[in-house]
């Protein structure tokens, strides 16, 4: 994946056309993988994910998968049969991620209106690096198409050797590409002597909001924390037109990031307690349909809220959808051939994939994190009311995304069960 600072002009008009189209199945498959991972999640927690990065790592893998392994890859990822649709998609989708950023850039440069007005620009860095035992015969093919489609060039490691060199190695990295936001992605022991690739992808967003809250506005008001104690907590109120459409039992209402690029996207359920029910019935079409919401004049309720969860290993979870012979189940079963030579007793297979998130939400807009590492390892053996405008009141659990609003993708999905944590 290229580093999203290259911006590129042609024609406009076209050129967004042709974006949503190279990127349809790649949003398609981030949206659906998320989901998938999303229901494995305990119920009733907070809960941050970004399919996005996930994604990017394990499409990075993917690339080097052959035989039984890839025809699962693709059918539990949710991967498109044309795999230079998979590849170019997210290229495409990195060129759409740095014309979010010039876009945002202009609209803050330009001219200002009556009352608040965005002053944060948007900045969305998104990198891919392959951290590999050196000397070890990675196929030459596989390394060209990392560098050339994911921006993820080989660094050499010395897994065998000192694998808690190489360890703290790939999660300084990680941390330089979130802005220390992400730390300690691989736990110890999360790599040992056996590794011989670990592919990862860091992701860093930082947008102001198109109509930034006024931060005098903010007061304590009731969220019934997963649904029934109420608790007060610091909630920001603004009268202004946001998308906004009611549903068969919720809320969509979407949020805009200064240049119109990004959304953040809250669905809310009717019932206090109505969350399991709306969870159920979220597909990847509802949440590509809520990219463009008709807009609507509201005030807006909306806790501010910081998720900080832990390093979750998906191991057991994309096992759980499906994907077994990539973690090598059953034994021998394992086919990375394209990544590098697979011989009967020598061979690749993904030992443990680690996810860590981070989000703040606040009057000014978000700050969110995520990175995703695959570890391959060796087998060897307030206004005057004129009428009274509709509130949308955000005081009980609901489900968010970040999305991207050109291709609906969803970089950052989660749960507010309790603002507080």
């Amino acid at each position: 994946m290229k580093t999203l600072r290259t911006v590129l002009f042609f024609f406009f008009a076209v050129i967004s056309r042709l974006v949503l189209a190279d990127t349809a199945p790649v949003a398609s498959a981030i949206n659906a993988l998320g989901l998938d991972l999303y229901r494995l999640q305990p119920a009733d927690d907070n809960l941050l994910l970004s399919p996005y990065s996930i994604q990017a790592a394990l499409a990075m893998a993917y690339a080097g998968a052959a035989g039984d392994t890839r025809t699962e890859m693709q059918r539990v990822l949710h991967y498109p049969a044309d795999e230079r649709a998979l590849d170019t998609g997210f290229a495409e989708l990195a060129q759409a991620f740095s014309q979010v950023e010039e876009e945002s850039a202009q609209a803050v440069a330009g001219p200002k209106t009556e009352g608040l007005n965005p002053t944060t620009p948007v900045e969305i860095r998104s990198a891919n690096r392959l951290f590999g035992q050196k000397g070890y015969p990675f196929r030459a093919p596989f390394l060209a198409l990392m560098k050339e489609n994911y921006g993820a060039p080989l660094e050499e490691m010395d897994f065998a050797h000192d694998p808690e060199a190489a360890r703290a190695a790939i999660n300084r990295w990680v941390e330089e590409q979130t802005k220390e936001k992400i730390r300690d992605l691989i736990p110890s022991g999360g790599v040992t002597k056996a590794t011989r690739l670990t592919l990862a992808n860091a992701i860093y967003l930082h947008a102001g909001w198109e109509k930034p809250f006024e931060a005098s506005a903010t007061e304590p008001a009731p969220f019934f924390v997963r649904g029934t104690d109420s608790v007060n907590v610091p909630t920001m109120e603004q009268f202004s037109s946001y998308g906004c459409i009611h549903r068969d039992g919720y809320t969509a209402v979407s949020l805009r990031y200064v240049g119109g690029g990004l959304q953040f996207l809250i669905l809310l359920p009717d019932d206090r307690n109505g969350l399991p029910a709306l969870e159920r019935k979220v597909t990847p079409e509802l949440l590509s349909s809520c990219a463009n919401l008709p807009a609507s004049e509201i005030v807006l309720y909306l806790p501010k809220f910081k998720l900080t969860p832990p390093t979750l290993a998906l191991t057991d979870q994309l096992e759980q959808i499906g994907l077994k012979t990539a973690f090598d189940e059953p034994r021998r079963s394992a086919n990375f051939d394209r990544m590098a030579p697979r011989r009967p007793n020598d061979y690749l297979y993904i030992g443990a994939v680690f996810h860590k998130t981070f989000i703040a939400l606040d009057e000014q807009g978000t700050e969110a994190a995520a990175a995703t590492a695959v570890v391959m390892m060796e087998a060897m053996a307030k206004y005057e009311e004129k009428p009274k405008p509709p509130e949308v009141h955000v005081d009980h659990p609901f489900l968010f995304a970040i999305q991207h609003v050109s291709s609906g993708a969803c970089l950052f999905l989660g749960r507010v069960a309790d603002p507080r944590e």
